[in-house]
């Protein structure tokens, strides 16, 4: 009997495209969900800005004149960070012996974890220049960090890339790409259905962490304790990620005979994945910060 699952459906990575003799262009759905994600945080923020019963004595850190010069800086440290973060996190020996396809990254290849050191160096910098308090601005990026997050793997999705591990849910989705030869049983179809984890990770680090912070911030004031947002969404993301992460297809360079489960470290017959080993510390650190500014 062959096992149920979902085909993927007909959908293209390229939203439309155009070309006029040698010049082409092409908006793809994941640069669109970068648009979309940059455009309605700025929008929230904006409206956080003006709203000053939300923070500490009842002034907002900055003008919102200012989150266009902030939106320049966060743009810049999440398509570094994210794209420097790909190359030393996940594909270093590769890229030493090809540097100049480094600044390729129309190509693919970007690290949350890389982005999101890259928005804390750039919002540090903003917020020395303008001298604007740091906690309270990230605090501010962490309540719509969760929008671009989900819109990034729905964009994911939509494109068949960074598909799970194979299984036999009925949920499972047979994506292009994903051979049968790389399904640990007898699979009567010429593709292996996977668990669509792009989907787990939009509902559980967009969606829901999305709903928490927003609940945190205008029902329960949290905005005037900063960095206790911040600290909610670092460990909510890094528990979140983690989690999928049992779901989640490793990447290629990690998978060999001896490792088919793509753990970077072996704990017995357990491991953990290059995504989880990058989470934990987030987790950790998302504690601390809450525990220590809500005790304060």
């Amino acid at each position: 009997m062959s096992p149920f699952a979902i085909l993927f459906p007909d959908l293209s990575p390229e939203i439309f495209s155009v070309e006029i003799g040698s010049f082409s262009f092409a908006l793809r759905w994941y640069a669109l969900a970068y648009i979309a994600g940059f455009l309605f945080g700025w929008w929230i923020i904006i409206g956080l800005m003006k709203r000053a019963a939300l923070w500490p004595a009842n002034t907002a850190p900055m003008e919102p004149g200012r989150v266009e010069g902030l939106l320049t800086y966060v743009i810049l440290g999440v398509i570094l960070g994210g794209r420097l973060g790909y190359v030393l996190f996940y594909q270093p020996g590769y890229y030493l012996s090809h540097p100049a396809e480094i600044l390729r990254i129309w190509e693919g290849g970007m690290s949350f974890h890389g982005g999101f050191a890259g928005v804390i160096i750039a919002g540090l910098i903003f917020c020395r220049r303008h001298s604007v308090p740091p906690l309270q601005i990230a605090d501010a990026m962490a309540l719509v960090a969760p929008i671009g997050i989900g819109l990034g793997r729905f964009a994911n999705f939509i494109n068949a890339e960074l598909w799970g591990r194979p299984t036999l849910q009925p949920w499972g989705v047979v994506f292009p790409g994903a051979q049968a030869q790389s399904c640990p049983w007898d699979w009567p179809m010429p593709f292996c259905a996977r668990h669509p984890t792009q989907l787990y990770e939009a509902a559980l680090e967009g969606v829901l962490l999305f709903v928490v912070l927003a609940w945190l911030v205008w029902r329960r004031g949290w905005l005037k304790t900063p960095g206790a947002v911040t600290g909610v969404f670092v460990a909510g993301y890094g528990l979140a990620r983690f989690i999928v992460e049992f779901f989640r297809q490793p990447d290629a360079q990690f998978i060999t005979l001896d490792n088919p489960m793509g753990h970077v470290l072996s704990l017995g017959p357990l491991g953990l994945t290059m995504g989880q080993m990058l989470s934990l510390p987030m987790i950790v650190a998302g504690l601390g910060l809450l525990f220590w500014r809500r005790r304060a």
